[in-house]
């Protein structure tokens, strides 16, 4: 009787959350290292259409983001699986979304490690308005790249840009709602908002550069590269500029999992640990025709990178 009495407190207990929007925490799946080499796969938490990162081409899924993904799954001895997410508001609801809670359309969705996080301090321990930590439900680890804001320009039109303050005079294209879009309307007393065009991508600012719409775009330097790729005809290049006042101008970027699944952490950072230090990581960017940056992580421990 007793037995049945705590039952049935268990089911009110679980419907009362239900009600309440409070998904049962057992119905979130708890895939730690073990479960994960028992199923025979791994879930790859990556960026819908985001090129040259990860992206679907033919049914195929490709970018260098994916390609590492799957060498962390061939070291942990399982399939690669990948997991697609649709960017939300911000990092932290993506983070919320596809690793420790789950949506709540989906509850039972959720990635095992989420590629293209930025790997930083100040952002591991921000906290909100009330002092909580905001991604103590989360950890970062294994850094396998430094990423950076780059300018392409269209040398027809403009010289090598040793500042952006010519950006008053020529029109830049930039991706709505980023950093260098605020950047770029902001710097220099806002002189530069009258040039600076917005679109969707980068993808499109460059189409906007390629129709003489704009003379040069501001992105990231791998989103600049694959787009070059298409144009090998055309005079344009890479500008040697720095971006004064910027507040990253470069940054790691690595791995997320769920903080109670440290063991995955650890294997997982062992294997982009081994890949950063035996070239293999560089070699697949350069087979993507991508520039490689070490994380500025590994300074501290291999020395610092020579300079390009």
């Amino acid at each position: 009787m007793k037995a049945a009495f705590r039952v049935l407190l268990v089911v009110f207990a679980m419907l009362a959350a239900v009600a309440h929007g409070q998904q049962p925490r057992l119905l979130i799946p708890d895939r730690t290292l073990d479960i994960i080499q028992d199923s025979g796969f791994l879930n790859v938490g990556m960026y819908k259409d985001f090129p040259p990162y990860s992206y679907e081409e033919n049914g195929e899924v490709k970018g260098v983001d994916a390609e590492l993904g799957r060498q962390i799954a061939k070291a942990l001895g399982v399939e690669f699986r990948p997991y697609w997410i649709i960017p939300d508001e911000n990092l932290g609801d993506d983070l919320r979304n596809h690793i420790w809670k789950g949506h709540y359309l989906s509850k039972t969705r959720v990635a095992d490690i989420m590629m293209r996080v930025p790997y930083d301090s100040v952002f591991k321990y921000m906290r909100d308005s009330t002092g909580e930590m905001i991604n103590e439900q989360v950890v970062f680890v294994a850094p396998y790249q430094q990423e950076r804001w780059q300018i392409v320009f269209d040398a027809d039109k403009l010289d090598e840009i040793n500042t952006v303050a010519k950006f008053q005079y020529h029109p830049i294209g930039v991706e709505i709602d980023t950093l260098p879009a605020t950047y770029m309307t902001s710097s220099f007393g806002g002189r530069m908002r009258d040039q600076v065009h917005h679109y969707m991508t980068v993808a499109k600012a460059f189409e906007a550069m390629v129709s003489g719409e704009v003379s040069a775009v501001m992105g990231m330097r791998a989103e600049l590269e694959h787009s070059l790729k298409s144009y090998p005809d055309r005079p344009f290049k890479k500008a040697s500029n720095g971006f004064p006042g910027i507040s990253k101008p470069v940054w790691d970027v690595g791995i997320a999992i769920r903080h109670t699944h440290r063991a995955l952490g650890y294997a997982v950072e062992g294997a982009v640990d081994r890949m950063i230090r035996n070239g293999e990581v560089a070699q697949l960017y350069q087979r993507h025709g991508l520039s490689f940056s070490r994380p500025g992580y590994y300074d501290a421990i291999l020395g610092p990178e020579e300079a390009e």
